[in-house]
């Protein structure tokens, strides 16, 4: 018991006689006088809380009105399922009493209380109702609170709900907020039209007297799914007027609002531009900073250039994070209107130089990259641009960023290699192989070098490493601290788990993505360092892929599993997280029986030693991998059963049986596909990689794929199927096209480079796959056939 929750009457004058306190060492005093709580021993505390209990069912149902709230709330939050029942009396006619703070007390109580007893509190919706018809604004809108939640999970009641009050009228504009929300959630369950009268309901709203009822009708009809810009039109001429309102909050939601709106229909927000300009000089910079946003989405291309200088007014006076936002609206608009490049790029280049922290100057540099990557015509502007911004740079990870561009400033790039630190001098180093890489001119003077190394361009300058940095330092660390007579192999190294895919995503978030100074493990590397704490997996040898997560049970059964596939060289790990959602048992020696249909062995089984209810657990089972020689052999199916031992027990206390019995529930099977055993690599340049690899495994084969009707839909089930990275956008196909060529890139378990050339065509077409080891080659043509 604490002194902030005791109600009037407790621990006042005598209410200590006659109780054996039995204090212990010291006493606490609070600062009202008459106010003492002893430190008490159990059997006391017991006693104490009966009397604070009767204390406040007295206080609940007292003549003072000013403890009568407070009393059912403290009541309320204490009281459990077996107390319920004593107090409902007492609830029923709070809810209804003609005292709006007590009514409004029990109303808000009551809807704590729905999650713990809602059978109980459902028979007080006679009351609820009544309280519905209040005249007091907040007594209405609890009510209608505890009505829709006890309603909710029926969809004919809510309607019937909403039918009623929609019709009869409400006082209070909270209660109407909450009558929109529902509508709204509603109408979009039932994916109804706009012709539906929750619909009509939401647009009277927007006549209404109350601002706040105004807004959120607004709001909640341009956040429907396929509206169109005429039937947005009302709520936007809503919210323009709010644009204008002496009322900071109305500008700040109108145009925040507004914002959002342009992001999908910026025709619908073009008659508002006159308002959000004027809203530019705001002295509020968060609505100058979403009014200049709006109008960079919605303006016209001759309004360019009136927008930058009326931009660059304020950029000095509001922070980074708004000045963020501006730059993504500026790289949104450079796409819209490539010709005003130059007007852009000069603005950007202001930004730069003035100060900032990363956050922005990263903003500007990722918006610049993009410009150029997107309008030939604006490289050289760029590219000066960074070269500039490079000379004082003091972030390394943008320094690092901007050194891989073009060959044209390799004079900046070298002054890199002498002047700056090692994280730079490394990226300079780097940019400059490149260049020498991929231009013969630029490498002429080194081909008179004795140790020829133009062999490695593909593997360690086109391509690069494709292994797991995080991994990559422990597994280098590991060598270092036992002696070892060979090299060390790269192929002991975990792959990195998501490669940078070559597709460009859209500019905004490009702009405020976190690019970490130092990464973190990834997903793989916590399964590895979990499955090696295990003794019966620390011989396995390094983790080389672990697939997403399978579902092998419906959602709303009794028992949810879900199994995750860890590849290694020769054997594989099934992981099955498990949830009990019995509260009346509780699992043991959890264990998934497996029954390959090819020449998988299952090696050992790890049970989940408990399942209690609702606490995940995970079981283990081994099985060892086939031998290669039969490349059909790779895919599997396995039949799936858990067995496990039940213990009854108290769903309310937990407290499980002596006894238990042996049961088993059937769960879908587990399909293992040669996608399991491939680990997705990106290839920058395929090309390079393919003559790298070379043709002394390479084999060609034609298949007619079945069922397939564009080519857009053959791709995607290739990749699919594969399990492959799909490199030089090559999974992309263009439009009206008759044939397409697919580039895949992978390893093979074990390490071994593996790479897929497809065209796909109406006839037969040049197709191919190479390896760096044979068997490899024999798998996917044999997945694939």
């Amino acid at each position: 018991v604490t002194a902030h929750c005791l109600p009037s009457g407790l621990f006042r004058g005598q209410i200590y006689k006659g109780i054996p306190l039995n204090p212990t060492q010291s006493e606490l005093h609070l600062d009202e006088p008459n106010w003492t709580i002893f430190l008490l021993g159990r059997s006391d505390l017991l006693v104490l809380i009966c009397l604070f209990l009767n204390s406040l069912t007295k206080d609940m149902t007292g003549k003072e009105d000013v403890y009568r709230g407070p009393a059912i709330r403290a009541l309320c939050r204490i009281t459990d399922t077996t107390m319920l029942q004593a107090i409902e009396r007492y609830m029923k006619q709070a809810i209804v009493d003609k005292v709006p703070s007590v009514s409004s007390s029990a109303l808000v109580s009551s809807l704590h209380m729905v999650k713990m007893s809602y059978d109980v509190v459902k028979r007080w919706v006679n009351e609820a109702q009544e309280a519905a018809s209040s005249d007091n604004i907040m007594v209405q809108y609890h009510a209608l609170g505890l009505l829709y939640h006890l309603r909710k999970n029926d969809r004919l009641a809510v309607t019937k709900m909403l039918n009623k009050f929609t019709k009869s009228g409400l006082k209070s504009p909270f209660a109407y907020c909450m009558l929109i929300r529902i509508a709204s959630k509603l109408l979009d369950e039932t994916e109804g039209g706009h012709d539906s009268p929750l619909f009509d309901f939401i647009e009277s709203c927007l006549r209404n007297k109350n601002e706040m009822v105004v807004y959120e009708a607004a709001s909640a009809i341009v956040h429907m799914p396929n509206c169109t810009a005429r039937e947005l039109a009302p709520a936007v001429s809503v919210l323009q007027l709010f644009c204008s309102s002496p009322k900071a909050a109305l500008r700040y939601a109108a145009v925040r609002t507004l914002n959002k709106v342009a992001m999908k229909h910026p025709s619908a927000v073009t008659a508002c531009n006159l308002d959000l300009e004027n809203l530019i000089t705001d002295s509020n910079r968060s609505i100058a900073t979403l009014a200049i946003t709006t109008l960079l989405k919605t303006g016209s291309e001759s309004s360019v250039d009136r927008l930058m200088k009326q931009i660059s007014s304020f950029v000095s006076e509001i922070s980074d994070e708004f000045n963020v936002v501006v730059v993504q609206a500026i790289s949104a608009l450079c796409q819209k209107y490539p010709r005003k490049h130059s007007v852009m790029m000069n603005f950007l280049s202001n930004m730069l130089r003035d100060d900032g922290g990363f956050e922005y100057k990263r903003a500007i540099v990722d918006c610049i990259i993009s410009i150029i990557e997107e309008n030939p015509e604006s490289k050289e502007t760029g590219l000066a641009h960074l070269c500039e911004f490079i000379e004082d740079c003091e972030h390394t990870v943008l320094a690092t960023k901007i050194l891989h561009l073009p060959s044209k400033y390799i004079c900046f790039i070298f002054n890199r290699v002498v002047l700056e630190s090692e994280a730079v001098r490394a990226a300079a180093v780097s940019a400059l192989a490149k260049f020498g890489a991929q231009n013969d001119d630029l490498s002429a003077e080194c081909m008179m070098d004795s140790d020829d190394e133009k062999a490695l361009n593909a593997a360690y300058i086109f391509n690069g490493l494709s292994v797991s940095i995080p991994g990559l330092e422990k597994s280098l660390h590991q060598y270092t601290l036992e002696p070892y007579e060979n090299p060390f192999d790269m192929k002991s190294v975990p792959l990195a788990t998501a490669p940078i895919t070559e597709q460009k995503t859209e500019i905004a978030p490009v702009a405020t993505s976190k690019l970490p100074e130092k990464l973190g493990p990834s997903r793989q590397d916590i399964y590895q360092e979990q499955l090696a704490s295990i003794p019966e997996f620390q011989t396995l040898g390094p983790l080389f892929k672990s697939s997403e997560a399978v579902q092998l049970t419906e959602a709303e059964t009794e028992y949810v599993v879900r199994c995750i596939k860890h590849t290694f060289a020769r054997h594989m790990v099934f992981q099955f997280d498990c949830t009990n959602t019995l509260n009346d048992q509780l699992l043991q020696k959890v264990v998934v029986q497996m029954e390959p249909s090819e020449a998988y062995e299952v090696v050992h089984y790890i049970p989940a030693p408990s399942l209690p209810y609702s606490q995940p657990g995970s079981a283990y089972t081994l099985a060892q991998l086939p031998d290669d020689d039969d490349p059909t052999a790779v895919s599997c199916t396995f039949s799936c059963t858990m067995k496990y031992l039940v213990r009854d027990c108290d769903p309310n206390t937990g407290e499980p049986d002596d006894d238990g019995y042996d049961d088993e529930y059937v769960l879908e099977d587990l399909e293992v596909t040669v996608a399991d055993h491939i680990q997705k690599v990106l290839k920058p340049n395929f090309g390079a990689a393919w003559e790298e690899v070379g043709d002394e495994y390479e084999k060609e084969e034609t298949f007619a794929l079945a069922s397939v009707r564009t080519l857009d839909e053959a791709v995607g089930n290739i990749i699919s199927f594969l399990g492959m990275q799909p490199c030089e956008r090559s999974d992309k196909v263009p439009e009206n096209k008759n044939s397409h060529v697919l580039f895949l890139a992978g390893v093979f378990r074990g390490g071994y480079d593996v790479l897929v050339r497809a065209r796909l065509a109406l006839a037969d077409g040049d197709n191919g796959v190479r390896s760096s080891e044979e068997t490899v080659v024999d798998v996917i043509l044999a997945s694939v056939g």
